[in-house]
């Protein structure tokens, strides 16, 4: 899958229109980026790639680059 791909995942995810974020985005710049945006990316990357993320590795992430850099499967 290309981090393009990964990106349209995600802003499904957020309910965004395509095109609204990048792999620089940071997510706090992103608008609805909060805790249920996050438990949303752990059941994205459990249904999509089989990763189990927990909390403490989504407070490690700053932009949607690190997202997609643990995407892999």
């Amino acid at each position: 899958m290309t981090n393009g791909e990964k990106i349209d995942l995600l802003e499904e995810m957020l309910e965004l229109k395509s095109g609204t974020i990048s792999e620089n985005t940071a997510l706090a710049e992103i608008s609805v980026w909060d805790s249920m945006a996050a438990l949303s990316l752990i059941a994205l990357c459990d249904e999509h790639f089989g990763i189990q993320l927990t909390g403490e590795d989504i407070v490690k992430f700053r932009t949607v680059k690190d997202i997609l850099d643990i995407m892999v499967g």
